[in-house]
């Protein structure tokens, strides 16, 4: 029998009541359900490969075993799906730094894995300027990039006491980008 996929998915947040969080949750369950085959999916939380803030200085002392740590598990993933909260406009200073160390090890971060980018927000434009960088941007570090989401205001189209989206046309939109992720892993088949 063949090995199910891989699927790495996280929220680049360490807030501990992200929203993208609560997306992530939902988008892998959406992912399980609309798949025959098993998926082995595993949730990351950003909290546990925190780490020194990046300096060329730092550098020189050697990479954090944390940022190693994260790049096997994205290197051992046939997948990987991310929520980005919006802070500023930009990143979360804590996915930064992990991005920054771990470009610091290979410059394709996402190793040419298959890679699904959503963003939510509490604001109607749903986290867009964060999504709009990624989009532009991770392919430069090796994500191979299938499709994006995003959504606002969060409040409005996500009931967190079921933890899914309540709105037909977002969920319509959710499942056409995890379809374009999920049929680019290995042996996923369609029910």
């Amino acid at each position: 029998m063949p090995t199910p996929p891989t699927i790495i998915a996280f929220a680049a947040s360490n807030s501990n009541k992200s929203i993208n969080r609560r997306l992530i949750t939902h988008a892998v369950q959406v992912l399980k359900e609309s798949f025959a085959l098993p998926l082995n999916i595993e949730i990351l939380d950003i909290n546990d490969f925190e780490m020194p803030l990046f300096s060329p200085e730092r550098e020189l002392t050697g990479i954090p075993q944390l940022a190693h740590d994260f790049y096997a598990k994205i290197g051992a993933a046939d997948g990987v799906v991310i929520s980005f909260a919006e802070h500023n406009g930009t990143y979360t200073a804590a996915f930064k730094n992990l991005f920054d160390w771990t470009s610091r090890i290979n410059i394709k971060v996402f190793q040419g894995n298959p890679t699904l980018l959503m963003a939510t927000s509490m604001g109607a434009r749903g986290g867009q300027n964060v999504l709009t960088a990624a989009l532009g941007g991770f392919p430069h570090f090796g994500a191979d990039i299938t499709s994006s989401f995003s959504f606002g205001p969060f409040s409005e189209h996500f009931d967190t006491a079921s933890n899914r989206l309540t709105t037909p046309a977002l969920m319509s939109e959710l499942r056409d980008a995890i379809t374009a992720f999920a049929v680019t892993l290995p042996v996923a088949t369609r029910t």
